[in-house]
Parts: structure tokens; sequence; C-alpha cells
């Protein structure tokens, strides 16, 4: 912590020019005692920081000396501002990000406080519910896979209660708005949604990393076996022209239009995990989408009707 505030005073000096023992106190929210060690550490180690006595004294670097930590182009800054500037929720984010901008050229500075500001983060999503205690989880599992810390993982699989399992943490995906972690278990490596996550408890012990272990080649595995369950049905439907928007919003990248029909209809391909979770899906369009093959996929239609009319016949 001690060489981040002393880098955090060297880019504050650089900044300022001159500066007091209670400007960099308030500034790194540290005690005066604590600013005045690392102004005189820094003087110390051979940086041409000085000490003015007096009236409109305070410390200053020797000739405005300067330190370049970036070496980044402006194109770069702001990609980078860009990309973390909304994601700036953490202490240890936002620290980062004043130090850089305090290492920029002030030819660059300017864009790049501009970009962080371009964007911001809702913490809760719209269900109005925290976000708060993925990102937690998140900054833990971070911290245990640079770390190389087993840790104790509380998770809540679809349709099952939490428990408890010991996991080795491989690495961190993120896909489609959506985290994972890929990490080591009894079973061999499994991958973990983050926002089932209910607890992570470091236990100290080293993580046991696979030999020749490649984050992106496993992901890419993994992600091969996830995407093929998701086409494992297909079915050739009919949509009215009012509904083949909201189909290709529903199912995404699991619609594929054909030709327009002679009635103003059009004909579509649809995907899906199963034959029972496809005609939920497109149960919700009523008649305005209608499955033409399989005819497995028309009969389970007819019974979820069924089953609809059955419930609800009394309410009509």
């Amino acid at each position: 912590m001690r060489a981040d505030r002393l880098v955090a005073t060297l880019l504050f000096l650089q900044e300022r020019g001159r500066v007091t023992v209670s400007e960099v106190a308030a500034e790194l929210e540290v005690s005066e005692r604590t600013a005045r060690r690392d102004l005189e550490a820094l003087a110390a180690s051979g940086i041409p920081v000085y000490s003015q006595r007096g009236r409109g004294g305070g410390w200053s670097l020797v000739g405005g000396a300067r330190t370049n930590l970036t070496g980044l182009t402006a194109a770069e800054i702001r990609a980078l501002f860009l990309l973390t500037g909304p994601l700036a929720a953490t202490p240890e984010l936002r620290t980062a990000l004043r130090k850089l901008v305090r290492a920029l050229p002030p030819a660059l500075r300017s864009g790049a406080e501009a970009a962080a500001r371009a964007g911001i983060t809702d913490a809760t999503d719209w269900s109005r519910n925290a976000a708060t205690a993925e990102a937690g989880h998140r900054s833990l599992l971070q911290s245990a896979v640079v770390e190389g810390e087993r840790v104790l993982l509380g998770y809540a699989g679809v349709g099952k209660p939490a428990g408890v399992r010991r996991v080795d943490p491989l690495g961190l995906v993120a896909k489609a708005g959506a985290d994972y972690l890929v990490a080591g278990t009894d079973s061999g490596l499994r991958t973990f949604r983050l926002s089932r996550v209910t607890s992570v408890e470091p236990t100290g012990e080293p993580v046991v990393r696979p030999p020749d272990f490649d984050l992106a080649s496993v992901w890419r595995e993994r992600a091969e076996v996830i995407e093929g369950s998701m086409f494992a049905v297909t079915a050739r439907v009919r949509a009215a022209p009012e509904a083949l928007g909201r189909l290709e919003r529903l199912l995404r990248g699991r619609v594929t239009v054909g030709e327009p029909l002679g009635d103003g209809w059009t004909e579509a391909r649809v995907d899906g995990p199963a034959h029972r979770a496809l005609a939920a899906q497109l149960a919700g369009f009523g008649a305005l989408v209608e499955v033409l093959d399989p005819p497995e996929l028309r009969r389970t239609l007819a019974r979820i009707g069924a089953e609809l009319t059955t419930l609800y016949d009394g309410d009509a």
C-alpha cells in the first residue's frame, strides 16, 4: 500500500507543481504525519523533491521534474477510459484512474476525463434488485484467480438449493453481459455463473492448476458444448408480420428468417434446447406464430394449450 501512496504522491506533485503536507493528506486520505513521511521518503529515494519553509512554501519537484508513467497514445487513453469509466465502482479502480489521469500530459488529460464521464453504472437490474453482491463476489474471485488461492464457493444451480463446494478458481469470462468462473473441482473443470454465486470464502490453500491450462482454449471448448445444447431442436414456423420482429428479439441468434409467404406471413427456422423449452417460448405468441414442423413440437404446443385451457377455462 505504501508504494501505491508514494506513486500517488509523486503524481500529485507533478500535477500541482507545489503542495503542502495538509493538501497531500487530504488528497490521499491519510494523516499529515503519514503524508510528511511519504514526502520525505520520496526525497530520500533520489527523486528531486524538496521542501521550502515559510509563507508560500511547500513541497515541489526540482526544476519542474516530471515522470512519464504511461506512454499511451490519445486513442489508447480514450479507449481505456471509455471501458473503465462506467466500471469504476470500486475504490481501487477509482484510485487507479485518478493516478493515470495525473500521469497524462495536460493536452491528453481533458480527453481522458471526458471519456471517463461518458458512461455510468446503474447498480440495480430492471427488477430493482441490487447487483452489488455479484460485484463483491467478482472482486473476491478475481483476487483468488490472481493469487492462486482455493475458495469455498456457495452456489445455487438452476432449480437446486444453494450448496458449498471447494473449488480452484482458474479464470473469469464475460460473455453476453454475464460473468462466469472457470474452476477446477473434484469432478474436473466446471463453469459457474456469477449471478448464481451466493458466497466466496478464501481458504488460504493454493490452487492446483492443471498442466498447460489455457483459459481461452478451455472456454472455447465449453462454449461449444453450451451453444450446441441451445440448437438441439430445430423448427420450421410461419410468423405474422407483427410477430416477426418480436420473435427475432426473443430468440436472438436462433432465428433464421426465410422468404415472405403469399399471405403476408414469413417462414422462418427457429432453434431451441428442447421441445418443451422452445414450445414454452413460442406459446406466448398465440396464433401469431404457427409451427409447421416437427410434429412433436406441434403436439407439445397442443398439450400446453390444453393445460392452459383447463386451468383458465372458468375465467373466460
